[in-house]
């Protein structure tokens, strides 16, 4: 049986590696919680996308601890993860390509807020639209998506493109040097051999959720599907060079936002 220490283990050393390719990775997390906050409601109903071993999820409800966590993952070993580490979390498997993903999650009312963090570009383009689409099917009028991820912008502005990738390069160049962290890869390779995970890591290649690469890479394919599915305001709330926390909102707001204190 897997410890709730050696999960907090494996996930520090997660955290670390995602470090490496997002050196302000705090900084996202805390900009992207600020915006939930910012929603006016203390006891937030909240989906996290893709939420790994709940790195994010469990950053939301140490700052609101009122509110209603659901981590949705497709991967059996994060989630083995997640559930060790942070049992006052409800991680639900589920693939948000396949249709009726939202039934799986036991919702009472309608959702605040759905989040993401590096998760959402290894959906491709056509089945973006489907995923967002049914995702506003179960947020409330003015509830938002705050998708945080690196996102390209080749197809329009080629040239601030390139010089967003080379203010991320040059911070991720300050931050770590010639010593840059455990990288993804690596840190797949030694989980996968702990035999701990020997079962999950069966589950896990049976079922497919490994995935590689990104397949919507593009800031205006996330844009298009979100648009298509619905969704009004779109917009950059936070940027360090291509990685940006991207927010759509659902519709008119049904109440005003809180007022800043």
């Amino acid at each position: 049986m897997l410890t709730h220490d050696a999960a907090t283990e494996w996930i520090a050393r997660w955290d670390r590696q995602q470090e490496g390719y997002i050196p302000e990775r705090e900084e996202r997390f805390t900009a992207l919680i600020d915006a939930v906050e910012a929603l006016g409601r203390p006891d937030p109903l909240v989906i996290d996308l893709g939420c790994g071993p709940g790195s994010l999820s469990a950053r939301l409800l140490r700052r609101l601890p009122a509110a209603t966590v659901i981590s949705v993952d497709a991967d059996p070993l994060l989630i083995m993860l997640g559930r060790a580490a942070y049992p006052e979390l409800t991680f639900v498997p589920a693939d948000l390509r396949t249709s009726g993903w939202t039934k799986l999650l036991g919702l009472d009312r309608p959702v605040d807020a759905a989040v993401s963090t590096t998760a959402l570009h290894w959906i491709s383009g056509p089945e973006l639209k489907a995923v967002f689409t049914e995702l506003a099917s179960v947020l409330r009028p003015g509830g938002v998506l705050l998708n945080a991820d690196h996102m390209a912008t080749d197809d329009v502005t080629p040239t601030l493109s390139r010089l967003e990738r080379a203010v991320h390069e040059r911070q991720t160049e300050r931050a770590f040097g010639a010593n840059p962290p455990e990288d993804w890869r690596s840190w797949w390779e030694a989980i996968t051999a702990d035999p701990a995970f020997a079962e999950a890591s069966e589950e896990r290649t049976t079922a497919g959720a490994a995935h590689h690469g990104s397949e919507s890479r593009l800031m205006s394919e996330h844009v298009e599907a979100l648009r298509e599915a619905g969704f009004t305001e779109i917009g950059t709330l936070w940027q360090r060079g291509d990685d940006r926390l991207l927010c759509a909102v659902r519709g008119r707001p049904s109440r005003p936002l809180a007022a800043r204190a």
